[in-house]
């Protein structure tokens, strides 16, 4: 997917159906899919995790029970911060869980970006990494409020350090990309990618691992592509 420089057309603000809570797509050009303009958050992935969308009677009933995240380790933010934070410690398959939700909620296809997708809207490294990215130098050891420093090209916010974000890689596995907030400059980079870690579960005592949450694996979230067409 090759994008020309510059966003193409208007951001769309998907509304999720029962809530209060929004996405904010950006447009990518060619007029195929849109980018959350930000990484996920957890005002948005809280109403998924903890089935705030259902009904007390619902929720009691256990409805949906096998396909919403289990709990989570402890304070899932880590303390970082949640309002308007990115969400974290989030597995691959619970990102792709998410996805599905929010095309059932709101009838359009969401989906994890492809590794060319993302590659393609996170545009060219940028010439002044601290005005755009949170990292080991800037990032005091914690994630922070999405949105804060200067947007790419397209649009786009926090695409390279915050929170890693997942990707599907053109052999159909997944991949994070873009560094985060923990990582050194030299991995804040467009072309820095890093596969599943089977540390960022080290802690998890269950057997199998959590398909949903990652207990060491704080620095790893998403965001999403919405198809257009």
């Amino acid at each position: 997917m090759t994008l020309m420089s510059g966003a193409s057309a208007e951001p769309i603000e998907v509304k999720i159906p029962g809530t209060v809570q929004s996405l904010r797509m950006i447009p990518l050009p060619g007029g195929k899919a849109a980018m959350s303009q930000t990484e996920v958050t957890w005002d948005v992935y809280d109403v998924f995790a903890y089935k705030l969308d259902l009904t007390q009677e619902q929720q009691t009933a256990g409805v949906e029970a096998s396909s919403r995240p289990s709990k989570p380790y402890g304070a899932p933010d880590r303390g970082f911060g949640h309002k308007g934070y990115p969400a974290i410690g989030i597995h691959s398959n619970a990102a792709v869980a998410f996805c599905t939700w929010l095309s059932a909620k709101t009838g359009k296809k969401f989906r994890l970006p492809t590794e060319a997708e993302w590659v393609a809207a996170a545009g060219e490294q940028p010439e002044d990494l601290k005005a755009a990215a949170w990292y080991r130098d800037t990032a005091d050891d914690k994630t922070h409020p999405v949105g804060k420093l200067k947007a790419n090209a397209f649009g786009l916010h926090d695409m390279l350090g915050n929170a890693a974000e997942w990707v599907l890689a053109e052999d159909g596995t997944y991949w994070v990309r873009g560094g985060h907030f923990d990582s050194h400059r030299t991995r804040i980079s467009v072309s820095f990618r890093e596969p599943f870690n089977p540390n960022w579960q080290r802690d998890d005592a269950q057997i199998p691992k959590s398909k949903w949450w990652l207990s060491n694996g704080e620095m790893v979230g998403f965001r999403v592509v919405m198809d257009l067409s």
